[in-house]
């Protein structure tokens, strides 16, 4: 296999699988998003707590994360392709059954297990296999694919809602499943790409370009691949430092959304309004997310410098907004917030892919997503304890804004190892091209001091 076949095309059919994980976000992460649409519709049929009624999206957002290394597995195992179309059956699965609705505890296993199943095994090998496809334009692929998490949850809101007062939400749940059927065929066109890392792999292992001459070994021509997790990721530091990053941002990512509403209810303003929060929310998302793919697909800044810029300013975003009091102010804030949330969004997958390369991207991948998930669920109720504490949901705004900044921390302190790294490489390198010519020169001198030796014997 030659290496030109073998590296990221950056480009060609690579869209087609772009286009195809863009699908998927919006018929996974959306659907998500907008679930809450179902909460009173199925509260009121269970005559059941908000806080039991609840615990069917908490299951599907734990399942989706402690999935994620399963999926990274599988697809390490066997390709992304059959990963993402099981994904896709286990998604629709879980919406058509959810449509019997004979329990409480039914619904857990249905629309909570078996649909944050379908989310993670469709979610992770997508977001995993558009990084195989590109290496220079990772970051734009990346923040395009992602987009459609944006794309689509700013349409299925008012579509559910239609749908919900159409057929009722069973028969909401078993349409939706349908259309998440198309998570197969978007799986389909996800072709596997031939030893992707092989490039990566062999300038990891002698620390120089490939050769292209005929000194090729039957090794370096052959394709790289992994039959088994790297689990030794852990060890790593750069993983670890990058792994308690996101842990601290999840803390954070969680909390606006859930006392965005509630805050705007304090301040007095009308229903109608608040809704459109969430819809100018989805849009600066949306625009974020593009806008930064393009900017650091110039390569004018290093990526982790970028997330880190974008990461202090989401928190400074965050500690402004409880400064808002009226309409048009928390409107401002709002958007700031959540066009650095996008920009986060779009280039954060692309930093993990360059701290661990692409030959472990895909066990990596799965193990931040399994660490990054104990912020997601210690975030909201911590939030939630502060606010109840203050008596007042500004708290929570500035409880997330202080994480993000710890979190940056993080950031810098990972860019700093990086680079104490890098002037090590070449610290050792470096003696080694300097003491080449004194070997050589040594044994010259010797060579004439024999030569004079033997001059002066004849």
């Amino acid at each position: 296999m030659q290496a030109k076949d073998s590296s990221p095309p950056d480009g060609g059919y690579g869209w087609v699988v772009v286009v195809s994980a863009f699908m998927v976000m919006g018929l996974t992460a959306a659907v998500l998003k907008t679930f809450g649409l179902f909460f009173v519709e199925i509260q009121q049929h269970f005559d059941e707590l908000a806080s039991t009624t609840s615990w069917i999206t908490s299951v599907t957002i734990a399942i989706f994360h402690l999935g994620a290394p399963v999926a990274s597995s599988l697809c390490v195992r066997y390709s992304h392709r059959a990963v993402v179309i099981t994904g896709g059956l286990l998604a629709f699965s879980g919406m058509a059954l959810g449509f019997f609705g004979l329990s409480m505890v039914w619904m857990y296993a249905t629309t909570g297990f078996l649909q944050g199943l379908g989310i993670s095994f469709s979610w992770t090998p997508a977001i995993s296999i558009v990084s195989h496809y590109f290496s220079k334009k990772r970051a734009l692929a990346n923040a395009i694919a992602s987009a459609g998490e944006c794309a689509f949850a700013f349409t299925f809101g008012p579509f559910f809602q239609w749908l919900i007062s159409q057929y009722g939400w069973k028969g909401a749940l078993l349409i939706i499943g349908g259309i998440q059927l198309n998570i197969c065929v978007c799986g389909i066109l996800m072709r596997p790409l031939a030893s992707s890392c092989l490039l990566e792999a062999r300038q990891s292992r002698v620390g120089t370009p490939p050769d292209n001459g005929a000194s090729r070994t039957d090794e370096d021509m052959s394709p790289i691949t992994h039959k088994t997790f790297n689990w030794m990721l852990v060890r790593r530091p750069e993983f670890v430092l990058y792994a308690i990053f996101g842990i601290l941002a999840a803390m954070s990512f969680f909390v606006p959304p859930l006392f965005l509403v509630p805050l705007s209810y304090s301040l007095g303003i009308d229903e109608s309004w608040t809704a459109s929060l969430l819809s100018i929310l989805a849009m600066v998302d949306f625009t974020g997310r593009l806008l930064c793919g393009w900017y650091a697909n110039l390569n004018i800044t290093k990526t982790v410098h970028l997330l880190t810029m974008t990461i202090t300013l989401i928190s400074t975003s965050l500690m402004l907004l409880p400064l808002a009091n009226n309409y048009l102010s928390l409107a401002i804030f709002t958007g700031f917030y959540g066009f650095f949330f996008g920009t986060t969004v779009a280039v954060h997958i692309t930093v993990l892919a360059d701290v661990v390369g692409m030959p472990d991207f895909d066990s990596a991948l799965g193990l931040f997503m399994l660490i990054r998930s104990t912020g997601g669920f210690v975030g909201p109720p911590l939030a939630g304890l502060i606010v109840d504490m203050a008596g007042d949901y500004r708290a929570g705004f500035y409880m997330a804004g202080a994480t993000l900044v710890l979190s940056a921390g993080f950031l810098v302190i990972l860019d700093q190892f990086q680079q104490r790294k890098e002037r090590g490489r070449q610290t050792k390198a470096e003696p080694k091209k300097s003491m080449l010519p004194y070997p050589s020169l040594h044994l010259l001198k010797l060579q004439n001091s024999r030569y004079r030796e033997h001059d002066a014997v004849v």
